[in-house]
């Protein structure tokens, strides 16, 4: 339903055409990107030590997330401030690292520093900038040079094109290290083992319980035993293994009632359901959550592929105390 206020309309218009105005500056950038943004993924992928990423005012802001986002995507990075490096600073940068410096206007004069001490030292320095006659361009070794976009900004002031399309052209550059590094979801879990992200990416052997706690009995041993090891362990379920270790069957709460009549006179091997589900232990835990909703049971035993032993037990409880589901 379209807004009646005058003032609501032309607010919405507004923020749709800063969205276009920002969004055709992106694809601008998309089409023309070519040989320089090659040979400064390469450059920085060759690199022994960290991609030192620079700028200042909201430049600088977006050379943080920059940095931030090579750092948790398999490429060390770190955001050095311009002002800070030339009070002493500039010796966080060393020989093994390549500088990524941004500027709108390739002029910046707090970066100064940073490309005569890259200069003197040999370092790689690569340079993101809009002007391509700029001082930063001239001295880089290698420069993307984003393409001509007006400011969102109704008085062309503001930076706000310019620092969304330098800020996807960061996302581009890690991205596209990222996939030459062949960086894989268990790599990124070890870098976001926090928070949301760090569950989504947790897997099976992350979260289960393990031998000692699994809840086992034999294919002779009374359901008086058995029952005994489902209440204690508290998993609702228990193994049923031979003498080998390996898991013959499982009893569950479905097994019990089936039983009711006569449990109490029954062995754990007649009240058992043989062949019990289980998963292996480097399955993701959403996939294991999933399957458990999908066949409505609440715990499957860890086993690894090719194996006849359990290594460990996980319960859907597990799953949602890690916040999955």
């Amino acid at each position: 339903m379209a807004p009646d206020d005058p003032t609501d309309r032309a607010m919405i218009a507004r923020g749709q055409l800063v969205l276009r105005t920002e969004a055709e500056a992106i694809t601008a950038l998309a089409d023309g990107l070519g040989p320089s943004f090659a040979a400064a993924v390469r450059t920085m992928l060759g690199a022994t030590g960290r991609i030192i990423v620079s700028g200042m005012g909201k430049s600088g802001h977006i050379a943080r997330k920059i940095a931030a986002t090579m750092a948790s995507t398999g490429t060390p990075a770190m955001f050095v401030h311009p002002g800070e490096a030339s009070h002493g600073d500039l010796g966080m940068i060393t020989r093994h690292d390549v500088a990524l410096l941004l500027s709108n206007s390739g002029e910046t004069p707090e970066l100064a520093d940073i490309i005569a001490y890259t200069l003197a030292r040999g370092i790689p320095l690569i340079g993101i900038t809009s002007a391509p006659n700029s001082t930063l361009v001239a001295k880089a070794d290698h420069a993307i040079v984003l393409p001509p976009a007006a400011e969102a900004c109704p008085n062309g002031l503001a930076p706000t094109t310019s620092t969304t399309v330098t800020l996807a052209l960061g996302d581009a550059l890690a991205v596209a290290m990222m996939e030459q590094r062949a960086f894989t979801p268990e790599n990124f879990r070890d870098f976001h083992p926090g928070g949301k992200l760090g569950a989504i990416l947790s897997t099976v052997g992350d979260l289960m319980h393990g031998r000692e706690e699994l809840p086992l009995v034999t294919p002779q041993d009374p359901m008086s035993r058995a029952l005994l090891e489902i209440s204690s362990r508290g998993f609702g379920v228990a193994g049923v293994v031979d003498g080998e270790g390996a898991l013959l069957g499982v009893i569950t709460d479905g097994d019990l009632r089936r039983n009711m009549a006569d449990l109490m006179s029954r062995t754990a091997e007649q009240v058992m359901t043989p062949s019990p589900k289980t998963i292996s232990p480097d399955v993701l835990a959403t996939e294991a959550l999933a399957r458990m909703n999908r066949e409505k049971i609440t715990t499957l035993f860890v086993m690894p592929a090719g194996a006849v032993a359990p290594v460990g037990i996980l319960h859907i409880h597990d799953c949602l105390r890690a916040g999955l589901g």
